[in-house]
């Protein structure tokens, strides 16, 4: 079965950190970008992060940049999103899907996960 499956979501409290990882089941990472996708209760699914096949590019929304990292490990066939700085407007169910960085951020994908739960709380 081909499938990305994102783990790592958890409770954590202001200020701290969390790291997601992407596995991909069934097919290799290595021919696709991963990117990471964030939607809250109520609100419009976000496009977080990109990193391309190779880790040559990596691309950052405006609200994450400088506190979140995206890195990937073709080997383990799996990518990672570096979460720090964590504040309650981070808290979402973050997805990952596999595609072409410039496709992706306008939400076309190849395969898709189904999402890790993160809560920011005190």
């Amino acid at each position: 079965q081909l499938q990305l499956v994102e783990s790592g979501g958890g409770l954590v409290q202001p200020g701290g950190s969390l790291r997601l990882s992407c596995l991909a089941s069934g097919f290799t990472l290595d021919y696709y970008a991963i990117g990471w996708f964030r939607q809250a209760p109520g609100k419009e699914r976000d496009w977080v992060s990109c990193i391309s096949s190779r880790s040559s590019s990596k691309y950052y929304a405006d609200a994450v940049k400088g506190r979140f990292t995206i890195s990937r490990d073709n080997a383990k066939n799996t990518a990672y999103l570096q979460m720090n700085s964590l504040t309650p407007d981070d808290a979402a169910v973050y997805y990952c899907a596999a595609g072409d960085c410039e496709r992706l951020q306008y939400g076309l994908y190849d395969y898709w996960g189904q999402g890790t739960q993160v809560t920011v709380s005190s």
